[in-house]
């Protein structure tokens, strides 16, 4: 970790619905572009610079829409302008391919999109296309985030940079903890397997994502190793205490705080553009 400068700004990424909650799982979980942007105001308000965006079909259904994707961008836009970066998902759910993932993004040519190494190039046989449309939309100015679910999807990565798959010289990360233990319940020590092969200052930046009430936990504990978080609705509706939270802005005020605490200034969205930038 050395080289790491610690007090570097804090990125907070909302990702406040996810593919599958809806009004049944609690009320405040948007699923409207209308209703994701007058939430982006309060969570921008509660430090939130970064929006991790889904959108739905006409039953709240998970879908991949260019322009869906195009309806709640503009709609957000509307309401908090330049001052959260959005990232649109390409997350499959079971029902899309890698070349669907792929097209919608090439259709869409959002700032910034989330890409699971593991739907996107789940063999050799996807590496070739991979690698042309990363190169792609690294060109553009897009900027990639690569979601990792353990330590083995981090040597992975580092074995598809090397040989050119992934571009650049560094990356941008989501390492998801606790994705597959029971009850999908997190733990700060699950992020030290990751960080075990991840050198920050040579790799990249990483961020945390997590399940259940030690959610803020978990991403502090990154925030504390010079990490990022994203919190909302997507993963957890708990709040530390384990009550349950009014709204996803409740998940960033707790994470916002414990930057400060930590000694970190809560990034602003150009901070985490510069953060973001393909390199």
């Amino acid at each position: 970790m050395s080289g790491i400068a610690f007090d570097q700004p804090m990125a907070v990424c909302v990702a406040p619905n996810g593919a599958r909650k809806t009004h049944a799982d609690h009320p405040a979980v948007p699923v409207t572009p209308q209703e994701v942007a007058e939430g982006a105001v309060r969570w921008r308000e509660a430090g939130a610079a970064m929006l991790h965006l889904h959108v739905r079909d006409a039953q709240a259904g998970h879908v991949l829409d260019a322009d869906l994707y195009a309806e709640a961008t503009a709609a957000v836009r509307a309401a908090v302008g330049d001052d959260m970066v959005i990232q649109i998902t390409t997350e499959a759910v079971g029902k899309y391919t890698a070349a669907e993932q792929m097209a919608v993004v090439r259709a869409v040519r959002p700032e910034a999109v989330s890409l699971a190494v593991r739907e996107l190039i789940p063999d050799a046989d996807h590496e070739q296309d991979a690698a042309a449309f990363l190169s792609e939309v690294v060109g553009w100015g897009c900027a990639p985030q690569y979601i990792l679910y353990s330590a083995e999807d981090v040597a992975r990565l580092h074995d598809l940079r090397r040989r050119g798959i992934i571009p650049g010289n560094r990356m941008n990360v989501l390492f998801v903890l606790g994705r597959y233990s029971r009850n999908q319940d997190s733990d700060p020590r699950d992020l030290l397997p990751f960080l075990e092969r991840w050198d920050p200052a040579a790799d990249g930046p990483f961020s945390v994502c997590a399940f259940g009430r030690r959610e803020g936990a978990c991403v502090l504990a990154a925030g504390a190793l010079a990490g990022h978080a994203r919190v909302g609705f997507e993963n957890n509706t708990l709040r530390a205490d384990g009550s349950s939270a009014a709204d996803n802005a409740d998940l960033v005020a707790q994470v916002a705080e414990g930057a400060r605490l930590l000694g970190r200034r809560v990034a602003s969205a150009e901070d985490i553009r510069r953060l973001m930038a393909p390199l």
